[in-house]
């Protein structure tokens, strides 16, 4: 009997070490989540290049899959935020940021939608003045008399 003692109080032990080294590690850490977090924020802010319209965090190409697992090797790295960027940016350029900055290499990009509907409105509001400038000439008195005249006869000539 007392080996089978001794093999209970070492299960029992065991287990108590299991228990405790599982509360005290508590699943993920606060850092790994918010590195979790961190990373998913940052994938949101690329583009995919394959299918550009899609975030980087969304798409299933394998070169997005690429650049996530890159994102996540640069923050456990240790990487800012402004780091992954510029890594990002300096390798696949302005287009890569879905929200590119404003600087005068990417002020078409930003304005050109307002330059465009600007200039669609002055082609309308041209448009629309040849128009009201083109109304039919009035008819002199002379003129308004042969119309009429014309106009009498031809409804004479059909009868009721």
């Amino acid at each position: 009997m007392k080996p089978r003692l001794h093999l209970t109080r070492w299960t029992v032990r065991a287990a108590l070490c299991v228990v405790l080294c599982g509360a005290l590690h508590g699943g993920p850490s606060r850092a790994a989540e918010s590195d979790a977090v961190r990373i998913r924020e940052l994938e949101q802010s690329f583009r995919c290049l394959v299918c550009q319209n899609e975030a980087l965090a969304d798409s299933s190409a394998d070169l997005a899959a690429d650049l996530r697992g890159k994102i996540a090797e640069q923050v456990a790295n240790g990487a800012t935020d402004a780091q992954v960027r510029d890594y990002m940016v300096r390798r696949y350029g302005d287009f890569v940021l879905y929200k590119p900055p404003f600087k005068p290499l990417t002020w078409l990009l930003w304005l050109g939608p307002f330059l465009l509907l600007c200039a669609g409105a002055l082609v309308l509001a041209r448009v629309v003045a040849r128009r009201r400038a083109m109304r039919p000439p009035q008819l002199s008195a002379d003129e308004r008399r042969r119309a009429d005249a014309l106009l009498n006869r031809t409804s004479e000539d059909c009868g009721p």
